[in-house]
Parts: structure tokens; sequence; C-alpha cells
């Protein structure tokens, strides 16, 4: 299965809270941010990794072309006006039936991301699988709608009786759903929420896999309660 990592996205918030380090460098007990990933993902199988950063992050770019890699390694180098834009560009080098994709600030228990890849691994009639969390973190939560048993009905921007899931930034998707997101680029459309709206008009199978908690990495605070619930 290919992986993928969105970091293209400036850390504004971080470094007008003193936080000098580009975020994809950001250490959590000793390891940068986008390393941690790409070690995560090498344990579960990676065929391949492919990562898009902006053109400021030379820093960032400098420490991605000297790490070595036992599978092949793709990296964009280019500013995009949206996740979703940056999902796009990344994905002229995703050539296997499916993805797993994720932004360089997403934290999680490795054990429960290892269960989430089984899970959609061993789930051959979904068209994707959609990582999800109780825990609310983002300042913009997308929450999920599902049924009871875990297939996504919609997404909205706002709470909904009965839905105490949001989208935890990590998305296992297969074909079909890569397919999608050309027309969707090609339409005009933009954010990634909108995106996986579109996966649902599209009558995609989606179902959503519950972590029991998943911390992005935004604010300068974020960095200790990260390093925290890893411990």
């Amino acid at each position: 299965m290919d992986y993928a990592i969105i970091a293209a996205g400036e850390g504004s918030r971080l470094v007008r809270e003193g936080i000098a380090t580009p975020k994809p460098l950001i250490r959590l007990q000793g390891t940068p941010l986008v390393d941690r990933l790409i070690n995560v993902f090498l344990q579960n199988g990676a065929s391949s990794i492919s990562i898009i950063v902006n053109g400021e992050m030379r820093e960032v770019q400098s420490h991605l072309k000297m790490r070595q890699m036992p599978v092949p390694f793709h990296l964009t180098v280019r500013s995009t006006p949206s996740s979703m834009h940056s999902f796009y560009e990344l994905s002229r080098h995703l050539t296997g039936d499916a993805v797993c994709l994720t932004t360089v600030d997403t934290v999680f228990r490795e054990d429960e991301f290892q269960r989430y890849i089984e899970a959609f691994r061993n789930d051959t009639h979904l068209d994707g699988m959609m990582a999800v969390t109780d825990f609310v973190d983002d300042e913009k939560p997308l929450y999920v709608l599902t049924r009871d048993d875990g297939m996504i009905l919609d997404f909205s921007d706002a709470p909904q009786e009965g839905c105490r899931c949001v989208s935890g930034g990590i998305y296992c998707l297969k074909r079909p759903a890569i397919d999608i997101l050309e027309k969707a680029v090609a339409s005009g459309m933009s954010r990634m929420r909108n995106y996986q709206r579109r996966l649902v008009a599209e009558g995609l199978k989606l179902r959503a896999y519950n972590f029991s908690k998943i911390i992005d990495v935004d604010h300068a605070a974020d960095i200790g309660r990260a390093e925290e619930f890893l411990r």
C-alpha cells in the first residue's frame, strides 16, 4: 500500500507563538514529526512513501533528501491552496490500489494505527476507511455522521444530534476514491472536507474507524500535550 504525507502548510500559528522550527521537524520524544510518520508507515507495509512540502521549507526539503528509504520515495515541492490540492499533487505517485494519507501534524498511538491499517486491508468491500475520534482537538472540526455499523452517511461542519465523532485526519482510500479526486479538482472544488462529501455523494462505501485520541500539533502547547499522550 502507498503512504502519503501532506506537509505543505505554513504552520503560521506555531510561528506566531514563537516556534521557529518548521512543523514537520518539530520533535516528539526526540523524533521529528515527519520521521515519526515515515517510521510508522514502514512498520505497516509501505510499498512507497510520498510527501509534499511547500517551496519555503528548504530545511525540511534538505532533511528529507538526506533520509535513506528502503522503498520508493517521492518528494513534491509545491505550495498549494488546500490539503485537497496537496493530495492531488501527490496522487500522480500513487500507482497502487490503495493509499493511506495523513497530515504531518497528526499524532496517534502506533498500536491503534496498526489495527486501523489491518482493518482496512481486511475489509475488501470498502472504498475507504476514515479515522475518527470523539476527542475534539481541531478548531474547526469535521463531524462524521455514521450508521450504527460505522458506515459513513455524511460529513458536517457543525455538531449533529447523535454524532460524537470528528475526522482524525487519517484517510485510507482505494482506487475509486483516488480517481474521484481528479474530478473534484477539475470541477473547481477546494478543501479536503468537500472532497470527502463528494465521495459520499458519488456512492462510495466509506467506514469510520475509531481512535481513542488523535492530536493535531497546531499550537505550541500541543507539543507538550502530544508528548504526554504518547507516554
